[in-house]
């Protein structure tokens, strides 16, 4: 597979939420959220907001084709507090998402297995015996008169590239997707996968909390 070419949008960060323990972001398809391997990949969303956060703390990530809300923390205290909500599945996300073809039932659960595919990292697949538990439900939203499905996404896990492995092996790649998609599917301007929202308790006295931003497709 030849490596994509790393060309970033120009456009600044749109902040969502701001205070002195929590940055909420929307992040942009095609901007990377920590710097990739090499000069030309050092450009990314942590490394932006420096100009105005220069004590931004990395919590999570989003896959460089993928949009949407991501949080960050502006204290130690945030990143732990933040940190252990995230690997205790206590934060809950929504994702939208573009699919080829015609999904049916209207919801349902994939309970697939995932780990690295290490001829093809840094592609993931469905391993039996090595993968690590991952769950993902979905909801058809509304079928497109052009043969694809609009679904709202919720991975109940957070292994790489899970949404997308998932809806591959139901047979229906997330338009757009560089690494799963083939043929058509793959003949889209963008990875058609955006983070809608994100719910959490707020570091500073756990009060819960729902960010969410507009879908870009």
């Amino acid at each position: 597979m030849t490596e994509h070419l790393y060309s970033p949008p120009a456009e600044p960060p749109r902040i969502l939420h701001a205070d002195h323990e929590i940055l909420v972001v929307d992040k942009q398809s095609g901007l990377l959220s920590v710097p990739g391997k090499g000069d030309h990949k050092a450009d990314c969303l942590i490394e932006r907001l420096k100009g105005a956060f220069p004590q931004v703390l990395l919590v999570h990530r989003l896959d460089g084709d993928t949009s949407g809300v991501m949080v960050f923390a502006l204290t130690a205290h945030a990143q732990r507090h933040l940190g252990l909500q995230f690997e205790n599945r206590q934060t809950k996300k929504h994702y939208l998402a573009r699919l080829w073809g015609h999904l049916e039932p209207k919801a349902g659960r994939v309970d697939l297995p995932l780990c690295v595919d290490w001829p093809n990292r840094p592609k993931q697949h469905v391993d039996h015996e090595n993968g690590k538990p991952a769950q993902t439900d979905w909801k058809v939203l509304r079928h497109d008169p052009d043969g694809t499905t609009r679904v709202r996404l919720n991975p109940l896990t957070g292994r790489s590239h899970q949404l997308r492995v998932h809806m591959l092996e139901l047979g229906h790649p997330i338009l757009g997707d560089p690494f799963y998609a083939t043929g058509p599917a793959r003949d889209f301007p963008r990875l058609m996968l955006h983070a809608e929202s994100l719910r959490l308790r707020h570091p500073d006295g756990g009060q819960f909390m729902t960010f969410t931003a507009p879908c870009p497709f």
